[in-house]
């Protein structure tokens, strides 16, 4: 079998994405800033999907980050095709290793090629007639989910992580921008509200300094929240690393280069983070890798968002991963149900707060090519 053409399908979306301005956090010690949308100035919404065919009649097909600095951009799709085009798909191992050890020679983010990687394990699973869950083994059946809260005001907050424990979710996760004693305070209420079974975790975004990351690491403590994610800038390794040994709730850190496979593992083996963020937009074969290094270091790998096709990918990969713990779910459909925008019929999200991989070769994915023929603007080849 050999890889006959790669091509990217760029489809518009409904709705549009926004740009940016940035404001100050008040209240914080030292100058922090958050993103703010600017509603002048809107662009239109894109969803990008890679098809890998081959020879045989077997075509495997993703989503992949389109745009943004660690996607396979549309202008990186005839590079790609000059790696790869000629190749036995099925030697994914060889592929990652040339994509991988040879970034710095194309001039590409580390691994840029996460897309095509993930058509690859579509074609082996379409070729075996198995899903992927299958080739690389299960260890359970299905996969609790965290529900990422939202709210203005704490009552709000608390209302929606309540709403979360009555769907069944197992455990929530806040993204709360506060002054540090009002953090607390929300904290707090989240954790009373939801009562002393349900595992919280706590996501500043980075704004805290290192005085105020350690009085809220405390104070997470006493409430026994499960992690502690992004609480500095994950360029302030030397921070991370004296954090980490101050605190006992373990620290996420690495979601900002979940890209670089090396630095993330280098981060867990110099103590800047105690668990390693991780997401397979970025390729299956790397994600594995990582697992399967964090295992042997005795801690887990968690995985960010749905991370491809709409939540199939991670619904695959975490029933075969031991050392993890939540899907990630984000409640409004942009990460699920808009699935069904570009034709894909079968998108998941979780059901009594859990969530199972589909029983289909590849990865299962069931497509409405009409509507995705519809919804295409252009192709790149």
């Amino acid at each position: 079998m050999k890889i006959t053409k790669v091509k990217m399908s760029v489809l518009e979306m409904d709705g549009t994405d926004q740009y940016y301005d940035l404001i100050k956090l008040h209240g914080q010690r030292r100058e922090r800033w958050l993103h703010h949308t600017v509603p002048a100035l809107e662009k239109k919404r894109y969803e990008y999907v890679l098809h890998v065919e081959t020879d045989e009649g077997v075509t495997g097909v993703c989503t992949t980050p389109g745009d943004g600095h660690t996607g396979l951009h549309p202008a990186d799709v005839p590079q790609l095709q000059a790696l790869v085009v000629g190749e036995d798909p099925l030697k994914r191992e060889y592929l990652y290793q040339k994509l991988h050890q040879g970034t710095r020679w194309v001039y590409r983010s580390p691994s840029w090629f996460g897309g095509f990687d993930n058509c690859l394990w579509d074609i082996a699973g379409k070729v075996a007639g198995l899903p992927v869950y299958s080739l690389l083994g299960k260890v359970r059946d299905e996969i609790h989910a965290y529900y990422n809260t939202r709210g203005e005001t704490v009552e709000e907050a608390v209302e929606d992580a309540q709403r979360a424990v009555a769907l069944g979710f197992v455990a929530v996760k806040d993204h709360f921008y506060h002054p540090v004693d009002e953090n607390i305070r929300w904290l707090t209420a989240i954790r009373e509200a939801v009562g002393d079974e349900i595992d919280c975790m706590h996501d500043p975004v980075a704004i805290y300094t290192y005085e105020e990351a350690v009085k809220v690491g405390h104070a997470l403590e006493e409430l026994d929240y499960r992690w502690f994610e992004e609480p500095l800038p994950e360029r302030s390794h030397n921070l991370l690393v004296k954090l980490a040994s101050t605190l006992d709730i373990p620290i996420m850190a690495t979601e900002t280069f979940m890209y670089d496979t090396d630095l993330c593992a280098q981060y867990l083996i110099s103590g800047a983070t105690d668990l390693i963020r991780q997401n397979a937009r970025h390729g299956t074969t790397n994600l594995m890798k990582l697992a399967h290094f964090a295992e042997m270091h005795g801690t887990n790998v968690e995985l960010n968002g749905p991370g491809g096709l709409y939540g199939l990918v991670h619904a695959h990969l975490l029933c075969c991963i031991q050392n993890t713990s939540y899907y990630e779910y984000f409640p409004g459909g942009r990460h699920d149900r808009d699935g069904e925008q570009i034709g894909l019929m079968n998108w998941v999200a979780p059901v009594d707060g859990k969530l199972s991989p589909l029983d289909a070769p590849g990865w299962g994915a069931e497509w409405d090519w009409k509507q995705f023929e519809k919804r295409t603007v252009e192709v790149v080849e």
